[in-house]
């Protein structure tokens, strides 16, 4: 039987969770400034100035000369992967902001790496009964709406890497029953959307569609989430138009930034040896 995941501590520390989330996002987002962090974190400069100069401490992130903090040695990533979360996130924003101004309900994009989902943005709805942000958390991607979204992209032999017995040898009860994992992800594919009740937390229904790029793969999932005593199925139509219409404004916002990146530099081909 899975077991519940990530109930918040009983007495948690804000000072750790600010430190933590301003990793997470040096690491997924690349450089970021003091404001900026404090903004995001919603403390004061000075605060995030603090938690900037202890995470620079451990080697968690770097400063260069522009006085813009990176992720250091402990969290680094390939540069390429900072833009592409980075610009995945910034387009996204607007839409999950609209998604929760009209459903009143929290909105999520997440991503996919191997067997977990990752939320890299996430906008709380302003009910006093809410879903929280899960901006920068990580999960088993088989428990959340994007992550079964995502794992229904792959083929058999995809979805066996993914949960090799090899992988979850020091784990074994984490590793989902793969025949009807795939039962679930085919269901979801032919829908086009996911549905999770309280699969990943209790109390907590999700909906989401997939984010797809211009080959049609997809890249993200887009979600809302709610208390479950306000899901009512009746309503699940229009929960996913409003998601569906969202992804695909999305979708227009990337394919438009994609072309307005500049083109990489011709790759210059070798002469064969023994050429004038």
């Amino acid at each position: 039987m899975d077991k519940p995941l990530k109930t918040p501590p009983p007495y948690p520390i804000a000072s750790v969770d600010h430190a933590l989330r301003a990793a997470t996002m040096l690491q997924l987002e690349g450089g970021a400034t003091v404001s900026q962090i404090a903004e995001r974190l919603g403390v004061a400069r000075s605060t995030a100035h603090r938690l900037l100069a202890m995470l620079v401490y451990r080697d968690f992130a770097v400063q260069d000369e522009n006085r813009v903090y990176r992720a250091g040695p402990v969290l680094e990533l390939a540069a390429h992967s900072h833009s592409q979360v980075s610009r995945l996130r910034a387009a996204a924003l607007p839409h999950l902001r609209r998604l929760v101004n009209l459903l009143d309900e929290t909105a999520n994009l997440t991503i996919r790496t191997g067997d977990t989902a990752r939320f890299i943005a996430s906008v709380e709805s302003g009910q006093a009964l809410r879903v929280g942000s899960r901006e920068g958390m990580v999960f088993p991607a088989h428990r959340t709406t994007a992550g079964l979204l995502l794992l229904s992209e792959l083929d058999d032999a995809e979805l066996a890497e993914v949960y090799s017995a090899a992988r979850y040898r020091d784990r074994p009860a984490d590793r989902p029953d793969l025949a009807q994992l795939r039962s679930e992800l085919d269901l979801i594919g032919r829908n086009g959307f996911a549905v999770n009740q309280e699969r990943s937390e209790r109390g907590l229904v999700a909906v989401g569609v997939p984010v797809r790029d211009r080959e049609g793969a997809a890249q993200a999932g887009l979600s809302v989430s709610m208390p479950s005593v306000r899901y009512d199925p009746h309503g699940l139509r229009s929960l996913i138009a409003a998601l569906g219409a969202a992804a695909r404004a999305l979708e227009a916002d990337l394919a438009a930034a994609n072309r307005a990146l500049p083109a990489p530099p011709p790759t210059k081909r070798r002469r064969p040896a023994g050429t004038a």
